[in-house]
């Protein structure tokens, strides 16, 4: 099942907390992957199912939606 992520994540020498939207758990992997190149660091990842999650749990996650999407094709 596709559903929607939110990743909150802090910006290096800034404070508080910041938010990017994903719609599927692969977007939200590769929304992921460009915000730790950049420097940020993810504080927790949510969704309105699994409610807050972590980065293995959305890996798994981003699979299940790839077996999907194989098996609708």
């Amino acid at each position: 099942m596709i559903m929607p992520y939110t990743i909150v994540f802090s910006r290096t020498n800034a404070k508080g907390v910041s938010g990017a939207d994903a719609k599927t758990a692969l977007e939200a992997l590769t929304t992921i992957d460009n915000l730790q190149k950049s420097g940020e660091e993810i504080k927790y990842i949510t969704s309105p199912q699994e409610r807050e999650i972590g980065v293995e749990m959305l890996r798994v996650l981003a699979r299940e939606e790839e077996e999907e999407l194989q098996a609708g094709a």
